[in-house]
């Protein structure tokens, strides 16, 4: 490799590398909690006390947990799967179904067990369920 070439692969990374970080930043910030109410409320410091630290940041603060990691994307047993904070029931197991995201994923929900959120924080439109 020249130097030539070698300085124009160097202005080509930074480029992509500029390019990605302002298209992590596309749509703003975070999109805030969905203003709805829920059948169980309690506290940010009842939330904190009775679930994880990864669990508080997945179900209350709209983080996402590593694709793989759920113990619930093998699970194959007939039944309804409970929200992890509250118990309620979510999603009957008929309707899960592989996506190959490594997230457990369904295709219909319980009606009115979950609410919905646009979400554009990574430069792409996507549904946050809650």
């Amino acid at each position: 490799m020249n130097r030539r070439d070698f300085l124009w692969s160097g202005a080509a990374a930074t480029a992509l590398t500029i390019g990605a970080g302002a298209a992590l930043h596309m749509g703003g910030a975070k999109p805030a909690l969905a203003a709805e109410t829920f059948e169980i409320t309690k506290t940010e410091a009842e939330w904190r006390a009775i679930l994880s630290d990864a669990a508080f940041d997945v179900l209350r603060r709209e983080g996402t947990e590593y694709p793989g990691t759920s113990p619930l994307l093998n699970e194959h047993r007939k039944g309804i799967f409970a929200c992890a904070g509250c118990d309620l029931p979510v999603y009957p197991s008929e309707t899960k179904f592989d996506s190959g995201t490594g997230w457990p994923s369904f295709w219909q929900e319980i009606p009115n067990a979950i609410g919905k959120t646009e979400d554009r924080s990574l430069g792409m439109t996507r549904t946050e369920v809650h």
